[in-house]
């Protein structure tokens, strides 16, 4: 048995999946209540793709209200509330500049395509996927390296002698093609 490294985490309100790496497989354990395990063989993988989410920027809303009502805060009740309103919002929506953008993932392999969330945020995806890339090209030369066994050793070509000839093909006679109708 081999011994798995997490190597990513990504929580979100539906439940959290984890990334686990070991030297033959990616094994993704999605759970909320209850979990869900997907096993990936790394001989097996075509392709991991992360790419920015397009949505990212809505993740800023949050931020940019609270920004907005630390002016009528600001105006009408004190300036200290207003203050704390303006530097929340602000800290938030910079929080988010910050991280950047949220990611999506793909994972295909020779039998099967699947969406899951492999990072949260794509600056993180170069590191993991360099990670997946390193176990995945060991996992594969190790299969190339692999002598192939044979039962006997290496024998010198040979001429094939045939004895027969090869039978000639026998065609149906096809039919004339400007045939008459009966006149």
């Amino acid at each position: 048995m081999t011994p798995f490294r997490k190597i990513s985490r990504v929580g979100s309100l539906l439940g959290t999946t984890r990334w686990y790496l070991s030297e033959d497989c990616l094994l993704a354990c999605k759970g909320n209540y209850t979990v869900e395990y997907r096993r990936f063989y790394l001989r097996d993988l075509e392709s991991i793709v992360v790419w920015p989410d397009r949505m990212w920027l809505l993740r800023i809303i949050p931020g940019a209200l609270f920004g907005a009502l630390s002016i009528p805060l600001w105006l009408w009740v004190n300036v200290t509330s207003g203050g704390i309103f303006a530097g929340l919002g602000l800290a938030g929506v910079a929080l988010e500049l910050a991280l950047g953008p949220t990611a999506k993932s793909r994972i295909r392999t020779t039998g099967a395509s699947v969406d899951l969330p492999l990072v949260r945020r794509t600056r993180r995806a170069r590191w993991i996927l360099a990670k997946i890339d390193a176990a995945v090209r060991l996992a594969k030369g190790a299969v190339a390296g692999k002598p192939i066994a044979t039962t006997a050793g290496p024998q010198p070509a040979e001429p094939s002698t045939q004895t027969r000839p090869e039978p000639a093909s026998v065609a149906a006679p096809i039919a004339d093609p400007t045939g008459t109708n009966g006149s």
